[in-house]
């Protein structure tokens, strides 16, 4: 009876993942089919995120029906754009975010310089304006908001002083 005993095969002591294996490592070993984003690494044409650890993982889906389907019908289209994962997104300020601060300093400072009351730029056709011709116009704050947070110290020193006289 001994002859039918099975013995299990002998464990193997390394493991088949890579280790210190980045998404960046495998978008260099295998090209423009993949590419790296937040620290995972995605399909160009199936935006499936894969597991940059198992080469054999990343192979497998290469060669899958579907990657072949898809990375055809991506050829035939002239230009795709890859989707962003939602701290890339955040992390992008446009143009518009980073210039608002500038532009609402300036149009408070205009007012000022033209002696015009804040108090105007609540005025409805003031707002009509702004939003008609200026891009963005409705993101400028209501007078007490432009007085409290852009209406620079001085000013506000200099408008207490004029109400004592």
């Amino acid at each position: 009876m001994e002859r039918f005993d099975v013995k299990p095969p002998p464990s193997r002591s390394r493991s088949k993942t890579a280790l210190y294996v980045t998404p960046q490592d495998r978008v260099t070993e295998f090209g423009s089919e993949l590419y790296e984003d937040g620290g995972k690494l995605y399909c160009t044409f199936c935006n499936v995120v894969l597991n940059h650890v198992r080469k054999s993982a990343i192979n497998d889906h290469l060669k899958s029906k579907t990657h072949t389907k898809r990375k055809g019908e991506f050829e035939e289209q002239s230009v795709r754009k890859k989707p962003r994962t939602l701290t890339a997104s955040l992390q992008c300020n446009s143009t518009a975010q980073t210039e608002k601060p500038g532009v609402i300093q300036d149009f408070v400072k205009m007012f000022l310089e033209a002696s015009i009351p804040l108090e105007k730029a609540d005025h409805p056709a003031v707002r009509a304006f702004l939003s008609r011709h200026v891009k963005n116009g409705n993101s400028i704050p209501k007078s007490d908001q432009l007085r409290k947070a852009y209406l620079p110290d001085g000013y506000t020193n200099q408008l207490l002083k004029s109400e004592d006289h």
